[in-house]
């Protein structure tokens, strides 16, 4: 298969990924808004929304359109995660906030590879900026390190208290 029809849907396959991760960074800052988790997840959830932002510019860059049909199955499949069990009949209960912390590194440590792989490709490929993608992956290293501190005190509060 063509190297550049595989890149192409690799992007693809990221860009709609992309966008399930900005709805569900949305749903954490607003579940968890006003509490001790409230600054640090409506901080997380801008800059990840930046990081789609910045790939779809990267995609666009290099002739990479968004495939439609991918876009509305990443979408789908993160409302139908809103319908997990989570103890609760109603509402948002501790474990939806270890589940959902657990979602969203899961979906930074898949982008950050994703920046990795774009910096690799740089040196061959004018229209990548390698220091762009140092920058974007310093963030998501920063984003997995904060996910990974608040998903650490959510399961202690959720299941040691």
């Amino acid at each position: 298969m063509d190297s550049r029809k595989l890149f192409r849907i690799y992007l693809q396959d990221h860009m709609a990924a992309a966008n399930g991760g900005v709805e569900l960074a949305r749903r954490l800052r607003g579940s968890n808004q006003g509490t001790p988790y409230g600054d640090a997840l409506a901080r997380i959830a801008d800059e990840i929304d930046a990081d789609r932002r910045a790939l779809e510019g990267i995609a666009e860059d290099l002739g990479v359109e968004p495939d439609r049909a991918k876009q509305l199955a990443a979408w789908a499949a993160e409302k139908a995660g809103r319908l997990k069990l989570n103890g609760q009949l109603t509402g948002y209960s501790p474990l939806s906030r270890v589940v959902e912390l657990e979602g969203l590194a899961a979906g930074v440590t898949a982008k950050l590879s994703l920046w990795r792989v774009l910096l690799e490709l740089a040196p061959g490929e004018l229209r990548l900026e390698a220091a762009r993608l140092e920058r974007l992956i310093e963030r998501g290293e920063e984003q997995r390190s904060t996910l990974e501190e608040l998903r650490t005190r959510a399961a202690r509060e959720a299941f040691a208290g």
